[in-house]
């Protein structure tokens, strides 16, 4: 069969969820292979379908290529089926012509769950199970390698299209077996977290910071230059070096090393833009640690 061919879906059963009860509407989506991705509705008009030229892309069989447009009038937010093989539905009832959302709606593409989050209730997506099951690391309860990539993946886009900076900090924690060793694995796990809640108090809402694994974290600069991350970075490895973590009647000291990176005309693609910070902090740890290279 063509990877370019709508196939025909059966139907498929539809739990409405009770949305909890503050910006942008955005979808969140409930099922295939981007379970838990985010899209925000920061555009007027916005189309969904399996075309990569659409501004939602959803790589899925039963999606059309070009399969429903989401049309922002003032704070409400309608949707509208472009005459598609598998239809549009919004809480299982088929549109015809146009649905105006309500939050806590799911939307039916094809055989793809969407649940829409409205303006005044975006805060509490990141409340959603099924988007922090699929996007969040739980012993630090910061995004996941999965959502990192997927993001670096969409500002690589981005920044290429529009010629606008961004740049990427990696760093992990020095010595950090030895800690595991000597304190245990409680203490480690720890340690993680605070280290975590720490960088997350330095950065802005807009960047985005993931564990990329084990005790390596990431942190994507949307619209910043090396320089501004550089001086983020140096401001992260002092608080960290600063801080005293106290566990168990132990107080203990914990260094970090950074890598930071601009994206630039010689990366291709978003693999190599992370290569990139990773041999900056390899160069920091080879240098001694508990240090940021540009």
């Amino acid at each position: 069969m063509s990877d370019d061919k709508t196939i025909i879906a059966e139907p498929i059963g539809l739990t409405v969820f009770n949305a909890p009860k503050g910006k942008r509407a955005c979808l969140v989506q409930y099922n295939g292979a981007s379970l838990g991705k985010r899209y925000i509705l920061d555009e007027p008009e916005v189309i969904a379908g399996r075309s990569p030229e659409t501004g939602i892309v959803i790589n899925e069989q039963s999606v059309s290529r070009q399969h429903a447009r989401f049309l922002q009038i003032g704070d409400k937010v309608e949707v509208e089926d472009l005459g598609t093989t598998n239809g549009t539905f919004v809480n299982d009832v088929k549109v015809d012509e146009r649905s105006q959302l309500r939050d806590g709606d799911i939307i039916r593409l094809g055989t793809v769950l969407l649940k829409f989050y409205a303006h005044n209730n975006i805060d509490n997506v990141f409340h959603d199970k099924i988007y922090r099951m699929a996007t969040i690391d739980t012993g630090t309860q910061i995004f996941n390698k999965k959502y990192l990539l997927e993001s670096l993946e969409s500002e690589f886009k981005f920044s290429r299209a529009y010629n606008r900076p961004l740049s990427l900090i990696y760093y992990d924690l020095d010595h950090f077996k030895k800690v595991n060793d000597v304190y245990g694995h409680n203490a480690g796990d720890y340690i993680l977290k605070e280290t975590a809640r720490i960088t997350g108090l330095a950065i802005r809402k807009d960047d985005v910071f993931a564990r990329f694994g084990g005790e390596e974290f990431c942190i994507i600069l949307p619209g910043t230059e090396a320089k501004t991350a550089a001086d983020l970075a140096e401001r992260i490895r002092q608080a960290v070096e600063a801080h005293e973590f106290c566990f168990d009647d132990k107080v203990m000291k914990q260094t970090v090393s950074l890598g930071v990176t601009q994206l630039d005309s010689s990366m291709s693609s978003p693999k190599e833009f992370l290569e990139s910070a990773d041999q900056k902090l390899y160069r920091s740890k080879k240098e001694g640690r508990n240090r940021v290279t540009i």
